[in-house]
């Protein structure tokens, strides 16, 4: 990427404020789904040890969580640049060059995410449609689908924030950060 994570500034353009304040909340909200998990694999570890009698369905109920946390995290990743990031070949490049292979990298992204939501999509209405619950209580598996596409749909708009800057920059010779000019 033309710039490291750490140097991405918070964007100063309402579109940019917007959808960054909505990747802040949901990261922080696939935080806060890590530490569930880790609650919850220590209850039932400790359960399991000291009582035998472990959490009802604790493997389901992580794999659900942590599916929906790392939906979380991804647009997050996405506006700080933390998603891919290998610039061995292009260390000594032109800003304008690493610009321009971040906004193809961007657009292959961009039509990844839209592939995974319109599957998911799909499958969630499949899901519903067999009416699956998981075993150990009566929780429908596409339950947790919607936000799932809800993330992605975030993600989609933070690829296109990122993908429009990286255009800028690459036609402009600058940084793809120079829009995002602000503090942390």
């Amino acid at each position: 990427m033309a710039e490291t994570a750490d140097t991405m500034a918070r964007p100063t353009d309402p579109i940019g404020r917007v959808l960054y304040g909505v990747a802040i909340a949901l990261a922080t909200f696939g935080g806060l789904l890590s530490c569930a998990m880790a609650t919850i694999v220590t209850v039932s570890v400790c359960g399991r040890y000291l009582f035998s009698w472990p959490v009802p369905g604790d493997y389901d109920i992580i794999g659900i969580l942590c599916g929906c946390a790392i939906f979380s995290f991804l647009p997050y990743c996405q506006l700080k640049r933390g998603n891919v990031f290998a610039d061995f070949f292009t260390q000594s490049a032109r800003p304008q060059y690493k610009s321009a292979l971040d906004a193809a990298g961007n657009a292959l992204y961009l039509a990844a995410a839209i592939m995974f939501t319109w599957r998911l999509y799909h499958g969630a209405h499949e899901m519903r449609q067999s009416t699956e619950q998981i075993a150990a209580f009566a929780f429908y598996r596409w339950w947790t689908i919607p936000f799932d596409i809800f993330c992605m749909i975030v993600l989609i708009f933070a690829i296109i924030h990122t993908f429009t800057h990286d255009l800028t920059a690459a036609r402009t010779g600058g940084s793809a950060a120079t829009p995002n000019a602000g503090g942390n």
